[in-house]
């Protein structure tokens, strides 16, 4: 079997896949740089069966999945959960098409509508840019003057990122939210990210600890991950009184700080589903 490894920089969590990879038998594994990455439409230039996807830049993982699944290639995931999950609002709609518990969340397309959207809300607010991660750019707003502020600066800036205005309710987290893990079809694992700072990203200085795949968490879960088309997902949960709300859904999920206090397995997990995917178009061929 022939996996090709789409990725930009090899990581630590690129590194724990292809260790997992190198110690199937039977598993071929080909590196493929999107940096270095060029397609000529229409011809197979890639003999995979199987493409586990790693990039870092959104817009390279998305364009290259469309483009390996337009040649016939079976990716993990698919470049329609890459579409859905890189963009919050996209996400946002999967979620509530599906009837998943979400923070509520309203759209604008100018500053004016923004301040009107926020006052309607009520403060505070979370603004988020539609496509980012690692919990950047994400501000919240406790009344008019850092709304009207943070909307002119955004206007200004004028890039994509800064076009749409995504309003979320705040949700008071107590210094904790959730991470859950789901690989096809079950939630493998989940952490509690804790920090003082009311952004609890592991990537912002938030601390990891075992949190217990619950049945009612499990359901959320893989109820959230269906409905931006299943896969290879980490969803982002908040705890909201005897229920959970998701936030948000990653599809090129970073999972090393998660392996010790869970005591899975999570790579070995993703790898295994990488697979089957593999073993199961083969049969349909």
């Amino acid at each position: 079997m022939k996996v090709g490894f789409l990725h930009s920089l090899v990581r630590k969590d690129e590194k724990l896949l292809l260790d997992e990879l190198a110690a199937r038998p039977g598993v071929e594994v080909a590196m493929v740089d999107d940096r270095e990455l060029a397609f000529t439409l229409g011809r197979r230039e890639f003999d995979f069966d199987v493409v586990v996807e790693r990039c870092i830049n959104h817009s390279r993982a998305l364009h290259a999945l469309r483009l390996l699944e337009s040649l016939g290639v079976r990716c993990v995931n698919t470049s329609a959960v890459a579409s859905v999950c890189g963009d919050k609002l996209l996400t946002s709609i999967a979620l509530a098409e599906h009837g998943v518990p979400q923070p509520e969340v309203r759209v604008a397309f100018t500053p004016e509508s923004a301040i009107a959207a926020i006052e309607a809300m009520g403060y505070p607010v979370v603004l988020k840019p539609a496509v980012g991660s690692w919990g950047r750019l994400l501000a919240k707003v406790n009344d008019r003057d850092a709304a009207e502020a943070l909307l002119e600066h955004k206007t200004t800036l004028g890039s994509y990122h800064h076009s749409v205005f995504y309003i979320q309710r705040y949700v008071e987290k107590r210094g904790r939210d959730i991470r859950a893990f789901v690989v096809g079809d079950e939630c493998i694992a989940a952490i509690y990210r804790t920090s003082e700072h009311w952004i609890t990203n592991t990537a912002r200085g938030g601390h990891a600890t075992n949190c217990p795949v619950t049945p009612a968490l499990a359901a959320i879960s893989l109820a959230g991950a269906r409905a931006v088309g299943g896969g290879v997902v980490a969803l982002d949960i908040f705890e909201d009184g005897d229920g959970y709300l998701v936030n948000e859904v990653n599809y090129t999920m970073e999972f090393k700080n998660s392996i010790a206090p869970t005591g899975v397995n999570i790579p070995g997990k993703i790898v295994d589903y990488v697979l089957s995917r593999a073993r199961a178009a083969a049969k349909a061929a």
